[in-house]
């Protein structure tokens, strides 16, 4: 039998034999509204683009009714990427509030330190040397690579927060120069498409290339769902949670890996988009009771702002798409500097 005695007017605990649940009323509505936005987000994607399909066309050719073209361009072209950039989006915004939360710093997040940096060198030099590019485990191995590096140089995450910034940004910097000098050796076959990727882009990537991720990304959100209690004390200095029987270390390793991995996921697919990390947990953050880690409603926001990003880049030129991560800097620039500004 289900028991769900109030708590106070905002929470309500749900009982069921041995497990208990504490349910956020406000967490509930946000995430509702979030949600509600994302799926008006991918509607409008699968309107708007260089060929305007309306909607009563549109939501048919979901389910394989309309003329040929309409079912072509919304089933094999614009279904696949807008489930790309789902995937995407979840992964970075989910990846961000993990690294946000352990280091205890909003401006942490895998693209400012270097980490998608990181995973989109491996997989360059799986093209070059082996013609691999899109490969899902290089950009894990080059996640994880760069995080040991950033790791070793800064010392423990806590308590060095700043260092690991300032190192992470100086190793982010050092690597995309090494990016780039790769892409000056790529042959021309691949140089145009390479370098569209390593800007951030989801065009001609479908379900081949996003599906091996969204089994990761089942896998490794709900992971970090189980830990948000654990990283919620990790708010706290390092000896007061330890105080309240939190092993530090141990949280601190398993964060860091299920950050790789989301992050590694996201590079894979759309190449290392910047912005999203960094935003989609600060903005969740303003939905989200200060005793809660907003894991689950920065990947929903992640995805919103990718799919909407990516949108816009296909309506802005009438001659050629700009790519989803050119649009997501743009907007990052304004955002970081408010960030920085309205810091306490």
């Amino acid at each position: 039998m289900i028991n769900t005695p109030p708590i106070n007017h905002d929470s309500t605990v749900m009982r069921y034999q041995g497990f208990s649940l504490l349910l956020s009323h406000s967490a509930l509505f946000s995430t509702i509204v979030i949600s509600l936005i994302l799926l008006i987000s991918v509607i409008a994607s699968l309107a708007l683009g260089s060929t305007f399909i309306p909607l009563n066309a549109a939501l048919p050719a979901i389910f394989g009714q309309g003329s040929h073209s309409t079912l072509l361009l919304v089933q094999e072209i614009r279904l696949p990427r807008i489930f790309a950039g789902l995937i995407t989006g979840a992964a970075l915004g989910s990846a961000g509030c993990l690294i946000q939360t352990m280091a205890r710093n909003r401006l942490a997040s895998p693209d400012l330190l270097g980490i998608n940096n990181g995973a989109t060198l491996a997989i360059i030099l799986g093209l070059i040397i082996g013609n691999i590019l899109g490969s899902w485990w290089l950009a894990l191995i080059g996640a994880a690579a760069c995080a040991l590096l950033i790791f070793t140089l800064a010392g423990r995450w806590g308590r060095q927060g700043y260092r690991v910034l300032v190192i992470g940004l100086a190793i982010a910097v050092m690597l995309r120069s090494v990016i780039e000098l790769l892409m000056s050796t790529v042959s021309l076959q691949h140089a145009s498409t390479l370098y569209t990727w390593s800007l951030g882009s989801l065009v001609g990537r479908g379900y081949s290339a996003s599906l091996p991720a969204a089994f990761g990304l089942t896998l490794l959100l709900p992971a970090a769902l189980l830990l948000s209690r654990r990283l919620a004390l990790l708010r706290f200095e390092e000896d007061l949670a330890a105080s309240l029987g939190l092993n530090v270390n141990k949280t601190q390793f398993f964060i860091m890996l299920l950050t790789i991995g989301l992050a590694g996921l996201g590079v894979t697919i759309g190449g290392p988009i910047g912005f999203i990390a960094l935003a989609a947990p600060i903005i969740a953050s303003r939905f989200a009771d200060p005793a809660h880690v907003p894991i689950f409603r920065s990947a929903l926001i992640g995805a919103i702002v990718i799919i909407c990003a990516d949108t816009l880049g296909r309506i802005t030129s009438s001659h050629a798409e700009v790519p989803v991560g050119v649009i997501t800097s743009i907007l990052g620039g304004p955002f970081l500097l408010w960030v920085l500004l309205s810091k306490q």
